[in-house]
């Protein structure tokens, strides 16, 4: 062990020990090879999504958002955070290639 900056002890010098984790398999495989499991003619994505409709249907609000999310997206949401609800006014700038027109 050695001191820390702060006065505590660090262990294994102060690295993770391990190095970095190692990778974990893709987590796309996985949740297909989960999700597809069949019990009684019924996969396990078709169980979970029969349960969240029943609750749903029950009145419970977070069943029936984390639903409507999946199927529809997400509703957009609109943040001000620079005129606290006044309207802003944008001015026009006109682009031009730095000729004058002639008049003729």
């Amino acid at each position: 062990m050695r001191e820390g900056r702060n006065g505590g002890k660090l262990k294994n010098g102060g690295n993770n020990g391990g190095g970095r984790p190692k990778k974990l398999p893709s987590i796309d495989l996985l949740m297909a090879e989960v999700m597809g499991e069949e019990k009684d003619g019924i996969t396990a994505a078709q169980a979970i999504l029969n349960m969240l409709r029943g609750k749903a249907a029950k009145g419970d609000i977070k069943a029936a958002q984390l639903l409507f999310d999946r199927a529809y997206g997400k509703s957009k949401q609109q943040i001000d955070v620079t005129s606290q609800g006044e309207k802003v006014t944008v001015p026009t700038i006109i682009f031009t290639d730095g000729k004058t027109k002639e008049n003729g």
